[in-house]
């Protein structure tokens, strides 16, 4: 099981970990330094590269984390806090699926045409949902922490 919690944290690092910088740190600087076009440009190609990591992080998480719950005999043998645990990283997939199809996908296609009233309408509510799955990872990862501690 030590390989899985691995991949698991790493796949959960990756994602977790970029939200937040980009939420916390590139974001307020970006908005510091660039115009508007200059800055969804460069969300359009910050989103195009890092999704492309988060759909292997998904993965990743996603795989280990069912065979690790196969591997504690399915949920009736899995503790409560992995119940939770899988609860909420499906919520984030959900969100993190409608970010992209939804909101990335027309984002990229309205940046191409420089459409930048609305691009930036949909940036704003990438900015929203991406601050709602970093509240969830990072409550996750708490959940994950706590729940492991021998009581």
């Amino acid at each position: 099981m030590t390989l899985f919690k691995l991949i698991h944290l790493v796949a959960v690092l990756i994602w977790v970990g970029g939200m937040f910088f980009a939420y916390v740190v590139l974001r307020p600087a970006a908005v510091e330094v660039l115009q508007p076009p200059e800055r969804l440009r460069l969300w359009s190609n910050v989103f195009r590269r890092f999704f492309s990591w988060v759909w292997g992080a998904v993965a990743a998480i996603l795989a280990s984390g069912l065979y690790m719950i196969y591997l504690y005999g399915g949920m009736s043998g899995a503790p409560r806090f992995v119940h939770v645990m899988l609860l909420l990283g499906l919520i984030m997939m959900g969100i993190y699926g409608y970010v992209f199809f939804a909101c990335y996908v027309p984002l990229s296609l309205h940046v191409a045409k420089e459409r930048w009233k609305e691009a930036g309408e949909i940036l704003g509510k990438i900015r929203k949902l991406v601050g709602v799955n970093v509240i969830l990872g990072l409550l996750t990862v708490c959940v994950a922490v706590i729940g492991a501690m021998p009581t």
